[in-house]
């Protein structure tokens, strides 16, 4: 698939996401996708490695259902061959605690087939550490 047809499905994916729309947002994944979301399993709800459609259904749940989105703002959408990285930046409210995570973040994206097959998430971990533990 081309560099320019990776970004689209990315950002109908984001779109998904924004509107809480699981169904929607696994319709742009494979059914072999793995998921990494970096920091402490224990402490934030969504974190860990999730593998297959399944999984990749529970973490998406997971995270709707912990955070209230304010901000979910993609900036930049970079592609080369079958990877995109999005930069951008995120204001949620944890719906534990009520404790604010505000913060970049950068998620790398592998494409296969045209539809996401591993997905990388990378912020800052601390402010969603504090937000659940406040």
């Amino acid at each position: 698939m081309s560099t320019e047809n990776n970004i689209a499905e990315t950002q109908k994916l984001f779109e998904a996401f924004g509107a809480g729309d699981v169904p929607r947002i696994l319709e742009h994944v494979n059914d072999d996708i793995q998921i990494e979301f970096y920091g402490p399993e224990d402490i934030i709800p969504y974190a860990g490695r999730y593998k297959g459609r399944d999984e990749a259904r529970r973490f998406f749940e997971t995270v709707l259902s912990s955070v209230d989105i304010h901000v979910f703002e993609p900036e930049e959408f970079l592609a080369d061959k079958d990877k995109v990285i999005v930069t951008g930046n995120l204001h949620l409210t944890s719906k534990k605690t009520g404790g604010t995570i505000k913060s970049d973040f950068v998620h790398v994206i592998t494409m296969t087939n045209g539809k996401w097959s591993r997905f990388r998430d990378f912020m800052d971990t601390a402010v969603a550490v504090a937000a659940f533990s406040a």
